[in-house]
């Protein structure tokens, strides 16, 4: 299935015009938390509701997509048009594009990347498995084989179920008082 696309500049015009322009960010809260498109409204990739959204929406406006840099709003792009709602359209480049490009974005308090958190993880998990074949049972190697076999995984599908298990992690949820001001 063919995503539509548009870039960051296109899509700041179109806003710029007064037209009406629905963003939806699903990044986590903490990456949203970050920095934002200032009309953005945050529904994580974890928590959307592509069915409820398709048959709730006017068809006939379109629906904007933007995540960090492009794949997680490709994903959702796929399972909103799954869900049998077509006019909707990822932001290329997501929000990465948009602030390098010097669009107007809200920052807020700094978080660590699911990317950098995921890649921590990674490496952990290699390391352990590596050390602990040596010193504990030749076995332990069965775990960096497994998370080595998950990053092909990722690689291969761009779905990555470490991000995911990260993404619904307390530290990469903001709390009642946060959630007020996004």
């Amino acid at each position: 299935m063919s995503v539509t696309t548009i870039i960051p500049q296109r899509l700041h015009e179109l806003i710029s015009k007064g037209e009406p322009v629905e963003l939806i960010d699903v990044r986590t809260p903490v990456e949203f938390r970050e920095v934002h498109v200032t009309i953005a409204r945050n529904t994580p990739l974890t928590e959307l509701n592509a069915k409820k959204i398709a048959t709730t929406r006017n068809a006939q406006t379109p629906l904007y997509v933007i995540c960090k840099s492009g794949g997680r709003g490709r994903q959702a792009c796929e399972q909103l048009i799954a869900a049998g709602f077509s006019n909707v359209v990822n932001v290329d480049g997501g929000t990465q594009a948009w602030d390098a490009a010097g669009l107007p974005v809200m920052r807020g308090k700094k978080a660590i990347s699911l990317e950098r958190q995921v890649r921590i993880a990674a490496g952990s998990l290699v390391l352990t498995g590596a050390v602990l074949s040596q010193l504990v049972h030749p076995w332990w190697i069965g775990l960096s084989g497994f998370v080595g076999a998950g990053l092909i995984f990722a690689g291969i599908t761009d779905t990555c179920g470490m991000g995911l298990l990260l993404a619904r992690m307390p530290w990469n949820n903001v709390g009642p008082c946060e959630a007020k001001s996004l």
